[in-house]
């Protein structure tokens, strides 16, 4: 018998520092075993966790969070979307959460940002898992900086060629076959009213908000892993060696051959099982 499919719950909306965050939780059937907390990256939202934290979410409580700018969450003008103002809201989220010492899995940005909250804000891990992380200096394609310099021109392209590029621009991170429906899903939220939203996220990431966090590498508090595409075409292979380098006890790295840079959409399965190989090693936390 195939085992139960997690549901996954409609968004939750959770408001820290006067910003509305969408959030769900995946509760087990059976005992829960741990608790997880998954941070995305960008151009995308806790949406290239749905997989993997189905698999996560028969064994521990899963919670998933779009940063503001992204996915469900608010948006606007108003809203900061800068790395530094992200980890500060993760760290309020944390709490508002109750969350004492999870487990934390963080891809692209969001590795960035669940070290700004470790680091910067006090937010004690039981471990980290960084996946294709934001961390290190160069970060972010050639297209990448051409928009964060150009923001203002890219915003008033016509829609079809806006709806054109962020397609491609995703498709770019990408070297396994990824099913239509999940790249609908992840280009969706920029369309319409989201186009000057999503050249907006772009032009405020800024290296300089992720050199403090990385200055600081050597005093994380958690036991550490990494895992990254060994074709990721956005971050080479190389700086998960660098990374590895600088945090305390010269941390595991896990490869997965031929896959770029959208690991738990490229190769859930590999991500799943690197990911229950970790949460076994760890100690039961309820």
């Amino acid at each position: 018998m195939m085992p139960r499919e997690i549901p996954l719950s409609d968004p939750v909306p959770v408001v820290v520092d006067g910003t509305t965050i969408a959030t769900r939780v995946l509760e087990p059937a059976g005992p829960v075993s741990g608790e997880v907390v998954l941070c995305h990256g960008t151009p995308w939202s806790s949406r290239v966790w749905d997989r993997v934290a189905r698999d996560l979410g028969r064994h521990s409580r899963v919670f998933l969070w779009d940063m503001p700018g992204y996915g469900g969450s608010a948006s606007g003008p108003p809203v900061a979307v800068d790395l530094r103002s992200q980890a500060r809201r993760f760290a309020g989220l944390c709490e508002a959460w109750g969350l004492q010492r999870p487990h934390a899995v963080a891809h692209d940005i969001g590795g960035a940002v669940a070290l700004g909250a470790h680091l910067l804000h006090g937010i004690e891990y039981a471990d980290l898992f960084l996946w294709d992380a934001v961390v290190l200096d160069p970060w972010g394609s050639s297209f990448f900086r051409l928009v964060a310099e150009h923001a203002d021109v890219f915003a008033r392209l016509p829609p079809e060629l806006h709806a054109a590029l962020v397609r491609e621009y995703i498709a770019g991170a990408i070297r396994q076959p990824v099913p239509a429906e999940d790249v609908d899903a992840l280009v969706r939220p920029w369309l319409g009213g989201g186009q000057a939203a999503f050249y907006r996220q772009i032009a405020a990431l800024d290296p300089a908000d992720t050199r403090p966090v990385a200055s600081r590498l050597g005093e994380v508090r958690c036991p550490t892993r990494i895992g990254w595409g060994s074709d990721d075409p956005w971050i080479p292979i190389r700086q998960a060696y660098e990374l590895r380098s600088r945090l305390p006890g010269l941390p595991e790295v896990v490869e997965l051959a031929g896959v770029g840079h959208l690991a738990p959409l490229e190769s859930p399965d590999a991500v799943s099982a690197a990911l229950g190989e970790w949460l076994a090693g760890s100690p039961r936390r309820g």
